[in-house]
Parts: structure tokens; sequence; C-alpha cells
């Protein structure tokens, strides 16, 4: 299958410019006959909001708004896309990846692990992060911070997930590289599409990569260019959890000793 992250500079509660950078970026992910495609996190919005109001007036309802309405119709070819939304709901607003595939509304996971700010505008998911099973594979879902979390990834390889598909707007330098940990630990594959340029002061790393079950970057994007990368791999490889004739990541845990993990203090 041919994996692709997207990469671009979305503008500051500009909706429809927003949409616009979003389009191009689907029409040269088609033209690459891409079978799967991350885009950044809060691609509808833009990141740095000064107020609450700013985040409301810039979300969506998934999938009724115009950026699913528009990733729903790219995706009805045979194709998955997975993007960073900024969701209105009844209860709140959530900083979102929605994920549509074959023209249907698959899932959505909300944030759990909010970077900063985020706790003004938004609120903390409350269901562990998904895996999704697409034309044969399973595919898990992050997004940005949580790569911090080594559980988040780890659940999700538990789950089965053989590619981590998780938006991003990084900004700490060191990000992208964790997420080689996260694919030599767990032996998944991971596509981070992070988003690029600087917004009110804070400026965005770009370098969207793919990563393989060995850590190795399969590709990895600049610092400052909107586009894709794309490769093709085979997501059964991370069916194999050996890194030793005789070490498995997973067969040689021992969960009982693991426990303090999951306690509150």
């Amino acid at each position: 299958m041919k994996l692709a992250v997207g990469q671009i500079e979305p503008q500051i509660c500009n909706v429809e410019e927003n949409l616009t950078r979003v389009k191009s970026i689907l029409e040269e992910a088609e033209k690459a006959d891409v079978d799967v495609l991350v885009l950044p996190e809060l691609c509808n919005s833009g990141y740095v909001f000064n107020e609450i109001s700013e985040a409301t007036d810039s979300a969506e309802s998934i999938p009724e708004g115009p950026f699913s309405k528009e990733l729903l119709a790219w995706s009805r070819s045979g194709r998955l896309v997975v993007a960073g939304i900024c969701e209105r709901t009844s209860d709140g607003l959530y900083n979102s990846a929605a994920v549509f595939g074959d023209g249907e509304h698959i899932i959505t996971y909300r944030k759990i692990h909010l970077f900063l700010n985020e706790a003004d505008w938004f609120k903390a998911g409350q269901d562990e992060p998904p895996v999704i099973e697409y034309e044969g594979y399973r595919f898990g879902v992050m997004i940005c911070f949580d790569w911090i979390f080594p559980e988040v990834a780890r659940v999700l390889a538990l789950k089965g997930s053989q590619v981590i598909l998780p938006p991003a707007n990084l900004v700490l330098p060191y990000c992208q590289d964790a997420m080689i940990t996260r694919s030599i630990e767990n032996r998944v594959f991971t596509a981070t599409a992070n988003r690029i340029g600087t917004e009110r002061g804070v400026k965005f790393s770009g370098l969207s990569q793919i990563t393989d079950i060995k850590g190795n970057r399969l590709c990895q994007m600049s610092n400052g260019k909107a586009g894709i990368a794309s490769v093709t791999i085979d997501p059964m490889l991370a069916d194999n959890k050996s890194i030793t004739a005789r070490n498995d990541v997973f067969a040689d845990r021992f969960p009982g000793l693991y426990t303090r993990i999951t306690q509150d203090d």
C-alpha cells in the first residue's frame, strides 16, 4: 500500500483558505495514487488561538462540516485519510482526528493529552485511542503530544495496529526522533504529518516523516515546504514482533510488574 503524509501551513481562523490548501494536498495525493494519507493537526483552524471564540468560530461538526465533506469525497475512490480537525460538539470543543475511508466516516479520536494552551480551548478526550481495519490492514490513531506518552503507542500496538497515523503540530525539537523510538519499541510503522510556518510567534517544525518497524526514516519532508511525501510499505511486517531469535517485544513483557504505570499517585 502507498502511505503518505501531507504537510501544509494553515492560517489561523481562516477556514476557507485552509480548505483550499488542504484541497491542493488532496489533489497531489490523488495524482500520486496514494492509498492512505495523513494530514496535520487542526488543519481546518490553525493552532495559536487568542480566545475561545476564535476556536469556536473555526470549528466544525464531524462529519457534517466542510472539511469533513471534502475528506469524505476524496476517500470515496478506495482511499483512507486521517486529518486533524477542530471539532465542535454539544458539550464543547475537541482537538480531534477524523478518519474517513471509502466515502464513510469511520471514527473520530479526540486528543487525550493536551499541550500548553490547548487546555484553554479543548476538552480532553476520554476514550482509548482507536485501531481501525481498512483493506485488511490495521491503523492506529493518536495526535501530536500523545507521542511523549509511550503508553499510547503501546496500547495501539497491543490492539494490533500495524501503522500509527498521528496528525501533528510539532514545536519541540525532538518530537520526530521520539517517533523513531515508538516504532522500534512496538515494531510498527508510523506516519507523522506535521504543519509548517510561524503562527503568532510560534514556529512549527515541519519534517513530516514515515518510519518503519526498525525505526528507519523511509522519508522525511523539509521544515518549510508544503506538499506530500509517500512510500510503499507492507504493513504485515509489523506483525513480527521479534527483535532477536530469542526476544519478542510483546512476549517478553512482564505486565504484572508494570502496574505502577496505571496508578494515579
